[in-house]
């Protein structure tokens, strides 16, 4: 090698060698200082793209968790809420069952009716002070609010909340006789839908037998799962049965064959005795003994009908007098805790009103509206209670699901977190064995390098024992 004083190469490697060591101690005390093997995107540009978007992620998560736990927390501030309005509902049920007997004063119905009061008032107070974080939840204004439950945009699950006051809770109802029910016939109640066989109730088809009476229809509508109860009834007016006491009264079952039929000859006009034994067979029955009318409405039957050997001075309805068969009318009601529709030409054959009608707040039978100060108002006032309280319900029914369901939502994104946490720490955290090895090495490098550039600097000094 050749004896050099300008350029000393040995002593150009040296340094070279020395700031490698010392960049690698530098790296390694910055990394063992952090804790973590990408401090800058020099140190793995492709891992800290990676890793960044995993603590997005583990982020998102954290704050989904979170939001999930807010959102049970609401749903179970409104299910107690309602909680307490089904108790109130159920005491205000009491209450109407209470009234409507017979063994009750005008007194004792409207103390009862004071305490209804008191109770209305509170259904609303409470619907309208239930409240979180300021927010109100069962005064309506609430309606449907979706929950980020996951990492990423639209990972949402809804929540909806409608109104609990006494005005707004009930029975919505859709009620008639139709073109084709209801109408006066000569015999037996056989009116039927005539060729229409189906109409939509709230959106489900139901298809009906030409034909049908009024109680099979409502099998059907109940059996359609459109969340809509129908109820049939036949109604009839009875007076002047004495010309008539060698002829039968017969309720005729749904399916049109099967009657329960009283025999006139026993009761030799005794309208009294007849409606007293109509009454303990199970039909709403009525009796007005200045008269001797005879009021009778037979629910899901097919219909009533009078027959008798000899013209008589029967009416049922209006049905002129001397007529031995008798008219009869027929009415179905349909009522949901939730608004509904019905559409269709058979839906104005069997309820009237046109081809189309909805049942909403104009024909919603409101627990403020109930009055049990007499016998009727307490009678009413049960179907509108119990709507109210199947209402809230489905409510209730609704908030536990989604209780539940926000429950394991909780639990799914903890485990994704923590496996996603897992793969972002192999990515960007430091080995500390494998990091320490490394400085160690560093240093001992470091040192070297740095002896054998003190001795590489020695070299040119050789030249001088050649002068």
């Amino acid at each position: 090698m050749a004896i050099s004083v300008n350029t000393n190469v040995t002593s150009m490697k040296a340094q070279n060698n020395l700031n490698g060591a010392n960049n690698g101690l530098k790296t390694s005390m910055e990394r063992l200082a952090s804790g973590l093997r990408i401090n800058s995107a020099k140190d793995d540009a492709a891992g800290l793209q990676i890793s960044n978007r995993l603590t997005s992620q583990v982020n998102g998560l954290g704050v989904a968790m979170q939001n999930a736990n807010n959102g049970i927390s609401i749903a179970q501030t409104a299910e107690g809420s309602m909680g307490e309005s089904t108790n109130i509902l159920q005491r205000m049920r009491d209450l109407s069952l209470q009234s409507a007997n017979g063994s009750n004063s005008t007194d004792d119905r409207a103390a009862m009716q004071k305490e209804i009061s008191s109770l209305q008032t509170e259904l609303t107070r409470i619907s309208e002070t239930t409240s979180f974080g300021g927010q109100k939840l069962l005064d309506g204004s609430y309606g449907s609010q979706k929950f980020q439950v996951g990492s990423s945009a639209n990972e949402t699950i809804s929540v909806s909340l409608s109104s609990t006051a006494a005005n707004k809770i009930g029975n919505n109802t859709i009620s008639g006789k139709g073109t084709k029910f209801g109408v006066e016939a000569a015999s037996v109640l056989t009116q039927g839908t005539a060729g229409e066989t189906a109409m939509k109730v709230n959106g489900k088809t139901v298809v009906f037998a030409a034909g049908a009476n009024a109680a099979t229809v409502a099998d059907s509508i109940n059996a359609s799962g459109a969340g809509v109860k129908a109820e049939a009834s036949v109604t009839t007016t009875i007076s002047g049965l004495g010309a008539l006491d060698d002829g039968k009264l017969s309720i005729v079952a749904k399916d049109g064959t099967t009657k329960d039929t009283y025999d006139l000859a026993t009761y030799k006009g005794d309208t009294a005795l007849l409606a007293t034994d109509l009454g303990k067979a199970g039909h709403d029955v009525s009796y007005d003994k200045d008269t001797g009318t005879i009021s009778i409405t037979a629910k899901n039957v097919a219909g009533i009908e009078i027959t008798a050997t000899t013209a008589g001075t029967a009416k049922l309805g209006t049905q002129a007098a001397g007529a031995a068969d008798a008219s009869k009318t027929s009415e179905l009601t349909l009522s949901s805790s939730d608004k509904f529709s019905i559409a269709g030409a058979a839906a104005n054959e069997i309820l009237g009103g046109g081809t189309t009608a909805t049942a909403g707040a104009s024909a919603l039978n409101k627990v403020s509206s109930i009055d049990i100060g007499t016998a009727k108002g307490a009678q009413d006032a049960l179907a509108v209670i119990d709507a109210a309280i199947g209402g809230i319900d489905a409510q209730r029914a609704d908030l536990g699901a989604v209780q539940n369901r926000m429950n394991f939502t909780i639990n799914n994104l903890n485990n994704i977190q923590s496996n996603v946490a897992d793969a972002r720490g192999r990515i960007q955290d430091v080995d500390f064995a494998s990091e320490t090895a490394k400085l160690t090495k560093q240093q001992i490098l470091s040192q070297t390098s740095s002896a054998m550039l003190a001795q590489a600097n020695q070299l040119p000094q050789t030249a001088l024992s050649l002068l």
